[in-house]
């Protein structure tokens, strides 16, 4: 390997990596290329890695973007970057992302769908290539703003039945009915459901679940048992939790549709002085940070969101790299992580 001759403080270039290589430039451009490296010899592609990471070479994105007409821009777009569950799945969208030369944009829509849209054409004006989206709705909105512009778009925790989109989330619906088919496995039968906002997909199918696997089990729902929140947040929980207690059914579970819904309940429970789990128990819902450690511990579903953001974005860099053919579907699967917010009736 030629040794390296760069001055101290310069910006490294390509002809730099291309001299310490002892390679053409166009052979040091296709070998630092994850999209073109499979056209170059391995020998040679891994001494121009090598070389690029002597002299401290960085890919200018703008340059590349002139000769690509992209930008190696994704944008991302997430309802509440409060919710805990979402920083794991933007790590696992921008770490993907980093390894195929992409950098991310981030926006937060604090849940607003007018605010949604403000910000995707905000994206369109900054040539985004790509918008990876948590916030889709069932009314196909962002879907149509979308594809309006010719954008490429990946859903990430929601997918949009019947919509030709490509999607990665968790399959929500099992998760639900493994969280009910625990609570009835340790003898409830009145089983009250918070249900998240049911225009969002995670809502509507978690709701779906619960449905299931109560009807599954030979149970009537009890519609009164049953309250659907305007958000996944902690004051929802709180708020429809006491409203459940003021109706004064009696229930001996709550399945919530997060984590959060359920930390609601808890500080109601609190509030009342309702013992958990030995007057009601409580199931959420994502297993987000700091679930073990509510009191009590909370009984949840484990979703692998990290996972799920790096299967979103390699669904994106798919499209970008022109895959043809019908949307894909990602589906990762569910866990019940039993802790101690859960015990028998009366246990």
């Amino acid at each position: 390997m030629a040794a390296s001759n760069t001055r101290p403080g310069a910006r490294t270039t390509l002809r730099d990596v291309a001299r310490v290589a002892g390679v053409h430039p166009a052979t040091a451009s296709r070998a630092l290329n994850e999209e073109t490296r499979s056209l170059v010899n391995e020998e040679t592609a891994q001494r121009v890695l090598r070389a690029a990471e002597e002299v401290g070479y960085r890919p200018n994105p703008i340059a590349r973007g002139l000769k690509t007409n992209r930008s190696y821009t994704v944008g991302v777009l997430i309802p509440d970057l409060n919710n805990p569950l979402f920083p794991p799945i933007l790590r696992g969208i921008e770490d993907r992302l980093e390894v195929a030369g992409y950098t991310s944009l981030i926006a937060n829509t604090d849940n607003d769908p007018e605010r949604e849209l403000l910000d995707t054409q905000a994206m369109r004006a900054r040539q985004v290539d790509g918008i990876i989206a948590a916030t889709a709705r069932r009314d196909h909105r962002l879907f149509d703003e979308v594809v309006a512009s010719g954008l490429d778009l990946v859903l990430v925790n929601r997918w949009l039945p019947g919509v030709p989109i490509s999607s990665a989330t968790a399959d929500d619906r099992k998760g639900q009915r493994l969280a009910v088919q625990h609570l009835i496995e340790l003898g409830h039968r009145a089983i009250a459901h918070i249900a998240g906002p049911l225009d969002y997909s995670t809502g509507f199918d978690r709701h779906e679940g619960f449905l299931e696997a109560v009807r599954s089990a030979g149970l009537d729902p009890d519609p009164e048992l049953v309250v659907v929140s305007e958000a996944f947040t902690e004051s929802e929980g709180a708020r429809l939790c006491a409203r459940l207690l003021d109706r004064g059914r009696e229930f001996t579970a709550i399945a919530a549709a997060n984590d959060l819904l359920a930390l609601g309940c808890l500080d109601t429970f609190a509030e009342r002085g309702v013992q958990c789990p030995g007057e009601v128990s409580v199931v959420g819902f994502n297993d987000m940070p700091f679930a073990a450690r509510f009191q009590p511990p909370l009984t949840t579903i484990h979703i692998p969101h990290y996972e799920i953001g790096s299967a979103a974005a390699e669904l994106m860099l798919e499209r970008l790299q022109g895959a043809d053919g019908e949307p894909r579907h990602v589906r990762l699967e569910p866990a019940l992580v039993v802790r101690d917010s859960t015990a028998p009736p009366g246990g």
